[in-house]
């Protein structure tokens, strides 16, 4: 019934997706955290980089963004990213567009949750002499991030499904295999059910693994 996978390498694209998920999620968290902070953050000029930033990158389309990594700063301006491989370029390059994306919805998360934690708390750090910096990651945004793994967890979902857009650029995961398959043999629906399915168990466990850490960690108020 499933001989028609024989021949393809489906673990190799699911891997490649695993891979470009965590990865995009990594650089995500990171430049996530840091235009939060921007937003919330004493200096003007960094309170509206953050803020135009979020309301732009989230309102343009990730094929868009995708694309314009490939197009515009491989092709047009020769980035590489330290290979000459086309391949890992183009994987590189897909990473590098899924982390511009995802950040805008992590900071948002986050904002959120930092919006959660009293004002009475920053405002006892300041008085024993703490700086902006200070109580922002010391007091602030740990309580920020217990508040939101819920709603960071689906921004991690999303992010695994928002990998099969770099199907756009060539990037060998696991929505290009299901088009070549497709392409190849006449099992549409099959085919189809077969990566429904991988993705399912990618990003179901996801879900339920941070579903319980978030009860764990919740902050009691």
């Amino acid at each position: 019934m499933f001989d028609f996978l024989e021949g393809y390498d489906l673990w190799g694209a699911f891997w490649t997706t695993v891979q470009m998920t965590v990865l995009s999620a990594v650089g995500s968290l990171i430049w996530g955290t840091l235009l939060a902070a921007m937003r919330v953050g004493p200096v003007p000029l960094m309170r509206g980089f953050g803020t135009a930033y979020v309301n732009i990158v989230r309102n343009i389309p990730l094929t868009v963004i995708i694309l314009f990594t490939s197009l515009g700063l491989n092709q047009t301006f020769e980035v590489t990213l330290g290979s000459d491989q086309i391949d890992i370029t183009n994987f590189r390059l897909a990473v590098l567009g899924l982390i511009v994306y995802t950040s805008a919805f992590v900071c948002e998360a986050l904002r959120s949750g930092i919006n959660t934690v009293p004002v009475g708390q920053a405002e006892a750090a300041r008085a024993i002499g703490l700086n902006f910096t200070q109580v922002l990651t010391l007091v602030v945004l740990p309580q920020a991030f217990r508040s939101v793994v819920g709603p960071l967890a689906n921004v991690l979902i999303a992010l695994t499904k928002n990998t099969t857009v770099a199907a756009a650029i060539g990037v060998a995961e696991a929505a290009t295999l299901m088009k070549e398959m497709i392409e190849n043999e006449a099992q549409l629906v099959l085919i189809s059910a077969v990566f429904a399915f991988g993705f399912v168990c990618l990003t179901l466990p996801t879900g339920l693994i941070l579903g319980w850490v978030s009860k764990k960690v919740a902050v009691k108020r």
